[in-house]
């Protein structure tokens, strides 16, 4: 018995050495929190430079962006990765998905630049009605508490006016979070472009909707308190404002620096292929990937949309990874996608990249045939 326990030490010694091999090969587990430096090198590093887009997209214009969100949490486990285009949806999604990490991807500098704001926004403010009178300017309403819903806090809020001297403080605080806080080596054009998005918001108000900065918007565009006190469709509010509790989530991943906003082209050479890289070293896996009506427009072009497929193809997926896309419903044949001008559906992210190498994806109007 006594010869053998040298043969036991070399069988656990070999089993050690098996086991810290197959930990290197997974990689190492996605970070609790990102250094302010990490923070700033995966924005610089992983983006592509400012692109092109006729509208300014200050928020979404997809009333019905909740819909999917129930089907969305049945079918996904907590703890994977988001991936989004645009602006403020994004936040109700990653509340829903409870994401470890988000990427949002924009082919525009300016959206970066709005989430850097956003992020600035909620590290400043305790609560939801502290967040709308710093994105706002205006004073807190005092009738308004932490338990407040949804439709009390906007209802208070659109008969408040703003404060030049407030807004012109907020700027500098959000200013300082960034620069000084974080230490975010932004430029002085990307703090101008910054002071001109929150001059918006606090112009607007949450009278705030699409057409602004756009090409003129069709009359039942949604304006900023309308997506907000939304529903999923079954009568639940799931915004990212609808509860405090949704808020706190969101306000801790930014203040975690877990939401990286990035420039990039969705066929691009190197934001989407950048993330698939960081998400492979460190074994995780796409739980879900809002592109908004993005294939549409790359549908526009012979290449760009194999181009963006291919690029999927290097995020790391599995059979629950899903798509979220909003499509206007006339470009179907089938009822449920002919309810609303833009509707939210999904589809699985491999079922579609393997009809893509299958080559049965040739048309826009064959993804879409593939959602529901």
């Amino acid at each position: 018995m006594l010869r053998a326990f040298p043969k036991i030490r070399l069988v656990l010694a070999f089993l050690l050495v098996v086991v810290s091999t197959a930990s290197t090969l997974r990689g190492a587990e996605l970070p609790p929190q990102i250094s302010d430096d990490e923070f700033w090198a995966m924005m610089s590093d992983f983006s592509e430079p400012n692109g092109y887009f006729r509208f300014e997209n200050f928020l979404s214009n997809e009333l019905a962006y909740q819909k999917v969100i129930p089907v969305l949490k049945k079918n996904s486990r907590p703890g994977g990765v988001y991936i989004g285009v645009g602006p403020e949806q994004n936040f109700t999604y990653v509340v829903a998905l409870e994401p470890k990490i988000a990427f949002i991807i924009d082919i525009r500098r300016q959206n970066m630049l709005e989430h850097l704001m956003y992020k600035a926004l909620f590290e400043l403010a305790q609560d939801r009605v502290e967040f709308l009178s710093l994105l706002y300017a205006r004073p807190e309403p005092s009738n308004l508490t932490r338990n407040s819903t949804c439709d009390e806090l906007f209802d208070a809020y659109w008969v408040t006016t703003y404060n030049t001297g407030r807004a012109d403080k907020t700027l500098t605080d959000i200013m300082q979070v960034l620069l000084e806080k974080h230490n975010l080596p932004l430029s002085l054009e990307d703090q101008a472009t910054i002071g001109y998005i929150y001059r918006v918001f606090v112009d607007s108000g949450p009278a705030l909707d699409f057409s602004l900065g756009g090409i003129g918007a069709a009359p039942d565009t949604p304006n900023y308190a309308d997506l907000m006190v939304a529903t999923d469709g079954a009568g639940l509010k799931r915004s990212y404002l609808a509860t405090e509790e949704n808020f706190q989530f969101v306000k801790e991943m930014e203040r975690r620096n877990l939401i990286v906003p990035l420039v990039g082209d969705f066929s691009g050479p190197k934001a989407l292929l950048a993330v698939g890289q960081y998400l492979r070293e460190h074994d995780a896996t796409v739980t879900a990937f809002y592109t908004s009506n993005v294939e549409q427009y790359l549908f526009q072009s012979r290449r760009n949309w194999r181009r963006f497929y291919d690029n999927v193809s290097q995020l790391p997926m599995d059979t629950s990874s899903m798509f979220i896309r909003s499509v206007n419903g006339a470009a179907s044949t089938r009822p449920r996608l002919a309810v609303n001008r833009f509707d939210s559906v999904l589809s699985s992210m491999t079922d579609l990249i393997k009809a893509f190498h299958d080559g049965t994806i040739r048309y826009y109007f064959d993804v879409i045939e593939m959602s529901y």
